[in-house]
């Protein structure tokens, strides 16, 4: 069976199908190659004293792990010299990282989370990198925070890694959605899902049920039709799967089909996830898989970003449930 490698996807992707411009494919190297690192360091554990506190908050307010800081730092280090990047931003910075003036400006913009799925760190679930790819405006010289607010249907580029049993990276430039496995005794990651789909319907959701009496009437409503099972109005038994790690969750959604599901509600009125660095890049892969993404209300990728670290509900996975669930919340309105 022919191995192909990330590089040589992306050169395809560049050359026969002028997807990917060289300066995009050389950025995605890079990140892919910090993921790398950031897998090794998971990986040892305790054994490189990277579990536990850092003894910081982030600008969420959120207590940092060692881990979310190396891992923000391994990102920042990887891609401030390679030339493909005017700026980046990052889920664990207040501002905008600006190019260090010693180094040549490209046309691309970073976002990320660096490590998402936090809580998880310390007890050996898995857990993940998220990044997104915009184009900084041709006007910019600096970009500050206006630069980056984009909404998701201008991205080039998004992806996340999985450093779980194998780690793996999932990625779309606009053309679908494809999987890599890290080859670890090579160092290599090779592709082996060629071209992702979600099935339009699933028996699965994933949702924290501890928000249950925070929820709006539609989410509540659909959640209690599939917990009523075949005798319900959906007609089938749903199992529910939550891993409380966004990148494991969709994973998962991606191999066998779900809907994801972390809406505005009474406590987390705009929402809980982050829109730039976590709903958008994860709207893009899905939607490129056949899938669907929504606020409820309106289509994430269409949403138009209003501050840096803004959050927004998420409902997303197999089309035919998100739509769904979107057409509750149309007749309860």
């Amino acid at each position: 069976m022919r191995r192909v490698s990330l590089t040589q996807y992306l050169v395809e992707q560049e050359r026969k199908l002028h997807h990917v411009q060289p300066e995009l494919r050389l950025l995605i190297e890079v990140v892919a190659r910090a993921c790398k690192a950031i897998s090794h360091a998971v990986g040892k554990g305790e054994l490189a004293d990277v579990l536990g506190a850092a003894g910081t908050d982030n600008v969420q307010g959120e207590a940092q792990k060692k881990l979310d800081v190396i891992s923000n730092e391994v990102l920042i280090e990887a891609n401030s010299w390679g030339g493909s990047l005017a700026a980046m931003a990052s889920e664990e910075m207040d501002e905008p990282f600006q190019i260090p003036n010693e180094y040549p400006k490209g046309r691309y913009l970073l976002l990320f989370d660096p490590l998402d799925g936090s809580s998880n760190i310390d007890v050996n679930v898995s857990i993940g990198t998220i990044f997104s790819v915009l184009e900084c405006p041709p006007e910019v010289t600096t970009p500050d925070e206006a630069s980056f607010l984009q909404p998701g249907t201008r991205q080039v580029a998004a992806g996340f890694a999985v450093y779980g049993p194998s780690t793996t990276l999932v990625l779309t430039v606009g053309h679908g959605t494809v999987g890599f496995t890290l080859d670890r005794e090579v160092g290599s990651w090779i592709l082996t899902q060629p071209r992702i789909e979600i099935p339009v319907e699933t028996k699965e959701f994933s949702i924290n049920m501890s928000n249950a009496r925070n929820w709006p009437a539609p989410v509540k409503r659909y959640i209690d039709e599939c917990l009523a099972g075949k005798e319900g109005p959906l007609g089938k038994d749903f199992n529910m799967r939550w891993v409380a790690s966004m990148v494991a969750d969709v994973y998962r959604i991606l191999s066998r089909g779900g809907v994801f599901m972390y809406p505005a509600d009474a406590k987390h009125k705009e929402g809980r996830l982050r829109l730039l660095y976590e709903a958008n890049p994860m709207s893009f892969i899905v939607e490129q898989a056949g899938g669907a993404a929504s606020t409820g209300t309106q289509r994430i990728l269409d949403v138009q970003p209003s501050r840096l670290h803004q959050r927004i509900g998420v409902i997303l996975g197999s089309r035919e449930e998100v739509e769904r669930v979107a057409s509750y919340y149309a007749a309860a309105r």
